[in-house]
């Protein structure tokens, strides 16, 4: 394999000028810019396009908008598509970043009209920090404490008109008075495998890729129903094909799935390894996460946010009172 890997690298290298494409960011090259070419589930999509619809005629700021769900489903995307839609900047930021309430007041006083703000993760937004937000989307003003002691007085200080976009992957974290505020809530899922399929075959377009249909649609499989995910087998394909060998056939591709360590499912070495610490080191008994954790070596949070929600999807995990459980359809997949 490596004799041949050095007769393609020498067959297939170029020169800088001659494909520019490689040199650019590649989430950038294949983020969608528009709702037109935004592939989504529909009923938000058209929930989405009526209400931007709706605030450009009034000449209005969008209302608020709270997107929640499993981690990269595009919430980014579609907040940089909603800002283009809306003819507007995006300002973007974490809740891990706000730290002070004067964080947030610099962020928003600097908010030009009808921007669109977006904040990622705010469920780890500092409570003191959060009470800033309640005029401010409501009223478009933020109270303002002037002085210290008895001779304190709060100022109202007005805002122009904006959009807040919010993104978190844990909803039950959010407080209610903060909830109640957003008159979208929208909940992100996992994509088809058919949509996938559209992604992939517009994206391998656009960095003239050129294998065959049926070697994407199983890349479209074995992306988990996740489009970030979903790009980064498209890159790695990608290599493959440019440094290796020409992916002309399904067998070719599915060689290369193997060699990184993916399955027909989509699963990876640590999502096998979940399973497995659960199955033979525990024998097949309800096991705590921490536990979990501790034989992976891997923090709670990444086991909770990025393994186990795609395992829920399958069916292949339980959460139950008394720990994680595999189910009898994991167990059959597991000794294949």
């Amino acid at each position: 394999m490596i004799e041949s890997s050095q007769k393609k690298q020498q067959s297939k290298i170029t020169s800088p000028q001659e494909k520019t494409i490689d040199r650019g960011d590649f989430q950038n090259i294949l983020r969608p810019k528009t709702l037109e070419w935004y592939v989504w589930q529909e009923l938000i999509k058209k929930h989405l396009m009526v209400s931007i619809s709706s605030a450009k005629i009034r000449e209005e700021a969008l209302d608020h908008i709270l997107f929640y769900g499993p981690p990269w489903l595009g919430k980014t995307t579609i907040s940089n598509i909603i800002a283009t839609e809306m003819w507007t900047q995006l300002r973007s930021t974490s809740g891990p970043a706000i730290e002070k309430q004067s964080d947030l007041v610099s962020i928003l006083s600097n908010l030009e009209e009808n921007d669109v703000l977006f904040i990622d993760e705010i469920h780890r937004l500092r409570p003191q920090v959060e009470e800033i937000l309640y005029t401010a989307m409501e009223d478009f003003c933020i109270d303002i404490m002037v002085g210290s002691g008895t001779g304190a007085q709060s100022v109202k200080m007005p805002l122009k008109p904006f959009t807040l976009v919010w993104a978190t992957t844990r909803l039950s974290s959010l407080s209610s008075p903060l909830r109640d505020r957003f008159w979208n809530v929208l909940k992100l899922d996992f994509y088809s495998d058919s949509d996938l399929s559209k992604i992939i075959e517009t994206n391998a377009q656009l960095l003239e890729l050129d294998i065959p249909n049926e070697c994407l649609q199983i890349v479209a499989k074995k992306s988990r129903g996740t489009p970030r995910i979903a790009n980064r087998l498209l890159k790695i394909v990608r290599d493959y094909h440019t440094i290796w060998k020409d992916i002309t056939s399904q067998e070719i591709l599915e060689e290369i799935f193997t060699e990184i360590w993916i399955d027909s499912l989509g699963l990876d070495y640590l999502d096998r390894k979940y399973l497995e610490i659960i199955v033979v080191n525990f024998s097949w008994w309800p096991v705590g996460l921490n536990t979990i954790a501790a034989s992976l070596w891997e923090e709670e949070a990444t086991l909770e946010d990025v393994v186990e929600p795609y395992l829920l999807q399958i069916g292949f995990i339980e959460r139950t009172s008394r720990g994680r459980k595999v189910s009898w359809k994991a167990l059959d997949y597991i000794q294949k």
